[in-house]
């Protein structure tokens, strides 16, 4: 990559690490046995889309730090988007989602083959082989990482921190299990916006790049002062957009939020805002097993009508606020902060 910051160039990148990479991780997989055809291709497609932010992100906390281009960090890089592929299927697989991307999700896929081959219990075995292909590129992302070419010395100043973005990684997840179905409460969904998605959007990354290069610990203190408040945003905004977005645009299905009964922000500032009357309404069209697109509409009715998306789009703006005002830290240099003023609009100006 001539051009210091060229983000399409970029995302092509790690585009086509992340091709061949898998492709060749995939050929194992069928090496063992050709019936894993079909678990080697959804490892191999469950990467191929996005955006790249976590490794663009990783990129600039090495390039931040003083680190010149380097190959191999690009692919250590890269690693953070397989973090992102496994944390996906996963996340699909617990909220039975059908789409993303516009497309069929690991476990939809997979069953799909399966009834085309009159396999018994289909959906059962697909939601099985979902999970471990959501198992399986997590620790891709671990050998990715270890084996990009970086010296072991750098390696080992990110190792705490790999443990710890699993780590939290996870507990996010949880807790919205957790949480799911409880009474909606704001502070509860901004606590799991941060472990569950936050953290290993932007932070860590961010961190890992930096530890991998050395970076002082007041640069490092920056990356959590920017880091943490833009993930939130991220994912502030994945959520408006999930409710309220065009699933042409977002590849999503915009009923899966609300069929899954996901503790969002969104939904504990309509709770929140709420009189009793409409809370009735709201919990109805909440216990629904059949809701369709009418009773979508009727949730964003009473959203917008109690203002709780003009309240979320507050919470993003003063988090994204935040963010870049810490990057006028001293010992940013001017062409990171450029780049990370970049990448947190692409990460949260993001259209309906």
């Amino acid at each position: 990559m001539p051009d210091p910051w060229n983000p399409t160039g970029f995302r092509a990148h790690i585009d086509s690490v992340l091709r061949d990479f898998l492709a060749e991780e995939g050929g194992r997989l069928v090496a063992v046995d050709e019936a894993l055809a079909p678990v080697a291709q959804q490892v191999r497609s469950s990467a191929g889309h996005g955006k790249r932010l976590r490794a663009a992100f990783c990129y600039w906390g090495w390039r931040a730090a003083g680190q010149p281009e380097s190959e191999a960090l690009v692919r250590a890089a890269a690693s953070m988007e397989l973090v992102h592929a496994a944390a996906i299927v996963h996340d699909d697989l617990i909220d039975d989602s059908a789409l993303r991307h516009g497309l069929p999700t690991a476990h939809v896929a997979l069953e799909a083959v399966l009834d085309r081959d009159g396999r018994p219990g289909a959906r059962a075995a697909a939601r099985s082989l979902a999970m471990l292909v959501g198992d399986h590129l997590m620790v891709l992302a671990g050998r990715l990482f270890t084996s990009s070419g970086l010296p072991a010395a750098y390696l080992a100043r990110a190792r705490d921190l790999w443990a710890a973005l699993a780590r939290e990684l996870i507990a996010g997840e949880c807790l919205e299990l957790l949480h799911t179905g409880g009474p909606p409460d704001t502070g509860t969904s901004l606590k799991v916006v941060r472990y569950k998605t936050a953290k290993y959007t932007v932070e860590h990354p961010l961190l890992i790049g930096g530890l991998l290069a050395g970076a002082a610990p007041a640069l490092r203190d920056t990356y959590r002062a920017y880091g943490l408040p833009l993930g939130e945003a991220f994912q502030l905004r994945d959520d408006l957009l999930g409710l309220f977005g065009d699933p042409e645009r977002t590849g999503k299905a915009a009923l899966d939020d609300l069929r899954a009964r996901r503790p969002t922000a969104l939904l504990a500032e309509t709770w929140k805002a709420a009189d009793a009357s409409q809370r009735d309404r709201l919990r109805c069209l909440l216990d629904r097993d059949d809701l369709d697109p009418a009773h979508l509409w009727d949730v964003r009715r009473l959203m917008v009508e109690l203002k709780a998306p003009q309240r979320v789009e507050q919470m993003i703006a003063t988090r994204v606020e935040r963010a870049v005002r810490a990057l006028d830290a001293a010992g940013t240099p001017p062409h990171a902060r450029r780049a990370l003023r970049e990448l947190a609009l692409q990460a949260t100006d993001r259209a309906y």
